[in-house]
């Protein structure tokens, strides 16, 4: 298995056997191994401004305490070991990858824009239904709104993955996959294999 954690810095393009093809830099400079046990890697990224007793106990060979950290379980091998640098370079051009992050957070929506409702006709002496979801009950039986009933609510800043995404492009320390990733500029990326 191979893991990476980066930081998302924007998107671009690139253009690959006379294609244009769309692709999101990740940056994964300061990407280490900050803990080992058994067939589970933690792997750190950045440092933490402001870390606990505990935490600087916990991450005491290490000497800093990361500021994002992220346990991945699979085969990563013996030679992999606490303080290890993680680079872009273990993954191969052309390689499909999952990608996980966490999504843009909207706050509070209707259920036009969280469901894609239609909303309410626009014509024949309504006044005030344009974006309301309409009936939402069943009347005497059940006599209340089922559960998982599509409403207005918190919408987005949840984790999100996308399968296969194609590593286009390794430059330094920054890797260029293939599409959009979830999230805004700045967000923790996960990019990982499943083997």
């Amino acid at each position: 298995m191979k893991a990476i954690l980066g930081i998302k810095k924007g998107m671009t393009r690139v253009f690959k056997d006379q294609k244009m093809v769309p692709v999101t830099i990740i940056d994964t400079s300061s990407c280490k191994v900050t803990g080992r046990k058994g067939n589970q890697v933690e792997l750190g990224l950045l440092e933490k401004k402001k870390a606990t007793k505990a935490e600087l106990g916990t991450y005491k060979d290490l000497k800093y305490v990361p500021r994002f950290r992220k346990v991945f379980t699979g085969e990563f091998g013996e030679e992999v070991s606490i303080g290890d640098e993680v680079k872009p370079e273990f993954f191969d051009e052309g390689e499909k990858v999952y990608v996980t992050a966490k999504t843009k957070g909207k706050g509070f929506q209707g259920v036009m824009k969280r469901w894609g409702f239609k909303g309410g006709q626009r014509t024949h002496g309504q006044s005030d239904r344009l974006r309301a979801p309409g009936s939402i009950g069943a009347g005497t039986d059940p006599g209340r709104v089922w559960k998982g009933k599509k409403m207005g609510g918190r919408m987005g800043g949840k984790t999100q993955t996308f399968r296969d995404r194609e590593v286009v492009g390794i430059n330094d320390q920054y890797l260029l996959i293939s599409g959009p990733v979830p999230g805004s500029n700045g967000t923790l990326v996960s990019i990982y294999t499943k083997e």
